[in-house]
C-alpha cells in the first residue's frame, strides 16, 4: 500500500523559510517523479515543483529561485525547501506521485506577519 505523508508546514513571517518533507511507504521515491502542489483557499490546486527519478527538477515561475526540491533516497523522502516566503505562498501543500492518484494528506503553510 502506497502512502505519502507530508510534514513541516507552519506559520512563518514574510521572508522566512520552511522545509516540507514528503515521506513515502510502499514505493521507492527514487524511481518516481514526485510533485508538490498547493491549494490556497478558494483557488484550484496548482503544481509547484517536480523532481524526476533522474533528479531533474522543474518549478512554477512564481517560486523559481525561492523554492528547491530535492530527495534523500536513504530516507525515501522528498523535500521542498521554501525561502523568501510571501503571503501569496499561503496554501495547503501536497505531495503527489506525479500523474497518479497517490496524494499525501497535505500540510498547511501560512505566511503572515
Amino acid at each position: 500500500q502506497i502512502q505519502l505523508v507530508e510534514s513541516g508546514g507552519g506559520l512563518v513571517q514574510p521572508g522566512g523559510s520552511l522545509r516540507l518533507s514528503c515521506t513515502a511507504s510502499g514505493v521507492f521515491l527514487r524511481v518516481a517523479t514526485v510533485a508538490w502542489y498547493r491549494q490556497a483557499p478558494g483557488q484550484e490546486r496548482e503544481l509547484v515543483a517536480t523532481i524526476s527519478s533522474t533528479r531533474p527538477t522543474n518549478y512554477q515561475d512564481s517560486v523559481k529561485d525561492r523554492f528547491t526540491v530535492s530527495g534523500d533516497n536513504a530516507k525515501n523522502t522528498v523535500y521542498l525547501q521554501m525561502n523568501s516566503l510571501k503571503p501569496e505562498d499561503t496554501a495547503v501543500y501536497y505531495c503527489n506521485l506525479y500523474r497518479t492518484h497517490f496524494w499525501g494528506q497535505g500540510t498547511q503553510v501560512t505566511v503572515a506577519s
